[in-house]
């Protein structure tokens, strides 16, 4: 009777645990800000990662990891998140490198340029809930949270809050994906929108406004790629910057003179990527996907030039990358199909053409 107790408790245990992560993977939040970056590196063939992407949406929106692969055979991967600022980004950091080896770390400035609060809290879910629990995250919350905060983010349960309300067919989907699935996903998230932009005039030439916390946390990673043999490249992406934000990128620019290091502020390089300002952007923080196109192949250039970049098309360890780029080719063939679609209803409804914006 005893070990028929036992084997029910057991049974139990494990069908409350089975049915613990069926809910939590049912009801999670789901994003393509960051979240699904995060929990989608952990479905990645280990040490496949050559090249990581990291800093905010500028990242995994404008960065085209299909066509870094198709046209250089770069293995990259877009691990970043909405408005991610540089201590979270320090913490992602330590964690890719628990299951990955890069070779290389393209680190994008905008965040630190943009927001100047040490918590910042609007996209705060979307940066930590992809992460595994852990000591590391741990360490990530406290640095991202003031104590009084942690049980609105921590654990992640806490952000589901009435979701069961409001579930979507992708999230009953999540069910059957498989870790193949998941590893077809490296991060890119493009926009398909068009809304020209006026071409920022760049003038300042002093440095500064870079803040304490952000500072220590950029010298944080660039002490941790040094210690463990990784080249670290510093960039900031095209978009419509500002003086203000200048000033942060003239002080990285220091900063990386100071430590030996290459830095890149492409908004000073729209020639050399063929940049078209009423063609190429989808608001003005992101580039839409023929500008990541345009972007990344100029990157993809520089990024072969710089660095000893293996190619690694047609190895079978790899093989995600093609089904990335693939998956990448349909979603644009769809979107272009669907706005097409939407062209054609308000024309037939209005007797006029409209703009798709």
């Amino acid at each position: 009777m005893r070990k028929g107790q036992k084997a029910v408790r057991i049974l139990f245990v494990i069908l409350f645990i089975v049915g613990y992560l069926a809910c939590d993977r049912v009801l999670s939040v789901k994003t393509a800000h960051g979240i699904r970056q995060a929990r989608d590196m952990y479905a990645q063939p280990r040490n496949s990662i050559d090249v990581v992407f990291m800093g905010s949406s500028h990242i995994h929106c404008d960065v085209n990891t299909a066509l870094l692969w198709e046209k250089y055979g770069i293995a990259a991967y877009d691990y970043s998140a909405a408005e991610q600022p540089l201590w979270t980004t320090y913490y992602y950091l330590k964690e890719i490198c628990k299951y990955q080896k890069p070779q290389l770390v393209v680190l994008d400035l905008y965040s630190p340029a943009r927001f100047k609060d040490d918590y910042q809290y609007n996209w705060l879910t979307d940066n930590l809930n992809g992460v595994r629990f852990s000591w590391n995250k741990i360490q990530m919350i406290a640095a991202s949270c003031e104590a009084d905060q942690i049980w609105n983010y921590f654990p992640s349960i806490a952000t589901y809050h009435m979701r069961y309300s409001e579930l979507e067919k992708e999230d009953w989907a999540s069910l059957k994906e498989t870790k193949k699935d998941r590893a077809a996903f490296k991060g890119y998230t493009p926009y398909y929108y068009v809304v020209p932009q006026e071409e920022p005039v760049l003038s300042e030439k002093y440095s500064g406004g870079i803040t304490i916390k952000s500072e220590i946390y950029l010298q944080n990673i660039i002490e941790y790629t040094k210690e463990h043999g990784i080249d670290l490249f510093l960039m900031v992406s095209p978009y419509i910057t500002t003086d203000e934000d200048e000033l942060v990128y003239n002080r990285v620019h220091e900063i990386a003179d100071r430590y030996g290091l290459q830095f890149n502020s492409t908004n000073y390089y729209y020639t050399a990527m063929n940049l078209n300002f009423e063609e190429d952007f989808n608001d003005p923080s992101h580039l839409n996907y023929l500008g990541s196109c345009k972007f990344t192949d100029y990157l993809g250039g520089e990024l072969k030039k710089m660095y000893h970049l293996p190619d690694r098309r047609g190895q079978e360890k790899w093989e995600s990358w093609d089904r990335h780029a693939e998956q990448i080719r349909q979603e644009v063939l769809d979107t272009a199909a669907k706005q097409q679609e939407q062209l054609s209803q308000m024309s037939g409804g209005s007797g006029e053409s409209g703009d798709e914006e």
